[in-house]
């Protein structure tokens, strides 16, 4: 039993319920895991103050490897053996499975990235501080305190000898926050293997609801090379696509397209070029808007100027999914026998859990509780983000659908 675990007598009798099962658990188990989980909150809290310390930019891989260090050895303390997936142009991912694999045996994926947007140096101007029930520094809460999670939530059923009934594997990976280039592959080729999927990206909102859902994004480069036309032409053409381009938004849908960065032909580059930010709610829409940009631009632009469209919606939508919604489902039954209302919404934003949701039911938003992504005030709530690490722990806990 690891030291900072103190398994409550009350969960060691783990014998057939005579209460109602709880999204397939015994309520006794249900008990244990929790006061289990509670009882680290300590080691929770110095292990993930560790981790916001060391500082790993996204853009700066030679900063990750202490990162992974810590990482591999709380997984180690749960029962499981890491390996460095190296990149070319990144810091690589860690990836980490049980010991002692069991062979045929479904699997089960956790989640989540280590990388930050915060500069190398950041944590001298906003330090890691636990005041008033949260903790505070960049990273925190986007999203060490959800790989914290994943480790506590491992090491609580190592503690109690619960074993879960897919074997349990884990990725963190390096680049999410730039879009997750060199880590795609990996976490598509896991997916695809895995019986379900948990995201400890943060809770959405300060009540921390569930990320059942979330827009699928793109980036498109829309250029436009003079081929004849003058370069007033060209800007001319550039400002009617600016609003060619917002009537594809679409509220009933959820469908939003933006132009973000808009720059004439003479000012660095030899032609003019639309930044496009696109979200989308389905990936019938993704299709629907990806056809209509293309060919009403190209509708649109006149003689005299060459079209070139790069990009698309590389992040696909996360949808509803019926497996989506069965590992919701047992999330919120969870979570009521813990006291613990749930709550469910749609993110407007994307995370990899957007390329798992294709190959398997993933359910995201499982990490922190608090508030700052990308934000000066970022916060984790520490009760709430335990409280939370018990809900995976249970999770990981209840029956694999399909399964014999």
């Amino acid at each position: 039993m690891h030291p900072e675990f103190v398994v409550p007598s009350s969960g060691a009798d783990l014998s057939p319920p005579s209460e109602p099962l709880v999204a397939g658990l015994s309520p006794d188990v249900v008990d244990a895991v929790f006061a289990t989980v509670e009882s680290g909150k300590e080691a929770y809290v110095e292990f993930l103050e560790t981790l916001v310390r060391i500082e790993t930019p996204s853009t700066d891989p030679d900063t990750f490897g202490p990162a992974f260090d810590h990482l591999a050895g709380g997984l180690e303390e749960a029962g499981l053996i890491s390996h460095h997936l190296p990149g070319n142009e990144t810091a690589g991912s860690l990836y980490a499975r049980p010991m002692d694999r069991r062979r045929h045996h479904p699997v089960q994926f956790m989640l989540g990235h280590v990388d930050t947007v915060w500069s190398l140096g950041t944590v001298n101007r906003m330090p890691v501080v636990r005041r008033n029930g949260t903790l505070r520094g960049p990273g925190v809460f986007d999203m060490k305190a959800g790989l914290t999670t994943i480790v506590f939530a491992l090491r609580a059923l190592r503690a109690l000898g619960l074993e879960p009934p897919a074997d349990p594997v884990v990725l963190i990976t390096s680049d999410e926050e730039i879009g997750s280039h060199e880590s795609r592959r990996h976490i598509e080729r896991l997916a695809r293997c895995a019986a379900r999927v948990f995201v400890t990206e943060p809770g959405l909102g300060l009540r921390g609801k569930i990320k059942t859902a979330r827009k699928g994004t793109g980036e498109y480069a829309i250029l436009l090379h003079p081929s004849g036309a003058p370069t007033e032409t060209v800007v001319t053409e550039m400002v009617d696509l600016v609003q060619l381009l917002h009537d594809l938004n679409d509220s009933e849908r959820g469908t939003t397209v933006n132009v973000g960065t808009l720059q004439g032909p003479g000012t660095g580059e030899p032609f003019g070029r639309l930044g496009v930010d696109v979200r989308v709610v389905t990936q019938k829409d993704a299709d629907r808007v990806d056809c209509l940009l293309r060919s009403r631009v190209r509708e649109h632009v006149g003689e005299g100027i060459r079209v070139e469209i790069r990009g698309g919606v590389e992040r696909p939508p996360m949808e509803r999914t019926p497996g989506n919604r069965r590992l919701w489902h047992a999330a919120r039954a969870i979570a009521e026998a813990m006291g613990e209302p749930l709550e469910e919404d749609r993110a407007g934003g994307a995370s990899d859990g957007n390329f798992t949701s294709e190959y398997a039911p993933t359910l995201d938003g499982l990490g922190a509780v608090g508030d700052g992504a990308h934000a000066e005030h970022e916060f984790a709530s520490i009760d709430a983000t335990v409280r939370r690490c018990a809900l995976l722990a249970l999770l990981l806990l209840t029956p694999v659908e399909g399964a014999a």
